[in-house]
């Protein structure tokens, strides 16, 4: 029974994983990603529900446009497959009895469920576009609000410290709107500030501070890779326009360090 359950979960994270593959598209488009029907980008065909099966509708289509016979990009394969795996992984680190489950857990779960559908879809569009898309941040810290109000009540824990997060939260969007806005073209800097406090709301002080560890690693080796990569070419990494341009997703690296980091630390608990 608790094979079929996970393996419900692992259903569940698929579907996910093809709802971040249309967000991450059609977010930064300004498109609807609830009631449009969707499409192929190519031929504009609606899809059907049969082409719409994660995972199996890319295997049995050969990763083609059933309609116009477009190539679809294999990261959406990918996303299903890791956001699967990611939703089955966190439920077996959480060494929930699937059988007897209290609300609370399924409370708690639910919880970092969205966080992670907010990382996710943060990722996907920074590493596309570099940028961190305000309408997901805001998604994002309505759960981590939500997520404070839910342990103070359930745990009866001190409030004070969560007053101070949502404090520093404000103080974030106040200079977000009225005072960076002005200033720069795209708030990535801040926007980063305010996806570190929804980090350290869902994994802690010491966990965010791991995030940033393995975030900066991953970075450290993207650039070690992009070195080789242009040595390959023989072309020099430093003062060239390539190099200039090329900006760095870090809410793509600290949002999967995250993910990967609470999954881990609940395996070791």
């Amino acid at each position: 029974m608790e094979v079929v359950v996970y393996a419900i979960i692992f259903i569940i994270g698929t579907l996910f994983g093809s709802f971040f593959t249309l967000a991450v598209y059609r977010i930064p488009l300004g498109l609807n990603i609830l009631y449009e029907h969707s499409f192929c980008p190519k031929c504009n065909t609606k899809l059907k529900f049969i082409d719409l099966i994660p995972i199996l509708s890319y295997i049995t289509l050969g990763g083609k446009c059933r309609y116009c016979g477009q190539k679809v990009r294999i990261r959406y394969l990918i996303l299903e497959v890791l956001s699967g795996l990611t939703f089955l992984l966190f439920a077996l680190s959480l060494k929930l009895n699937v059988l007897a489950l209290s609300i609370n857990e399924i409370i708690y779960f639910c919880f970092f469920a969205l966080y992670f559908v907010t990382l996710f879809i943060l990722a996907g569009i920074d590493k596309e576009k570099n940028i961190i898309q305000k309408s997901v941040l805001l998604f994002g810290l309505i759960i981590s609000i939500c997520f404070m109000v839910y342990v103070c009540i359930s745990t009866r824990q001190v409030i004070y410290t969560y007053i101070i997060f949502l404090a520093l939260i404000m103080i974030m969007l106040i200079l977000d709107i009225m005072v960076y806005k002005k200033k720069l073209h795209e708030n990535y800097t801040i926007s980063i500030l305010i996806l570190s406090l929804c980090m350290i709301v869902f994994s802690g002080s010491e966990g965010y501070y791991y995030t940033v560890a393995i975030a900066l690693l991953l970075i450290g080796l993207r650039g070690i890779f992009e070195r080789i990569k242009n040595s390959k070419r023989r072309k020099a990494i430093i003062n060239t326009k390539e190099n200039k341009d090329l900006k760095i997703p870090i809410g793509y690296y600290m949002a999967i360090s995250n993910i990967f980091l609470i999954i881990l630390y609940n395996f070791l608990r």
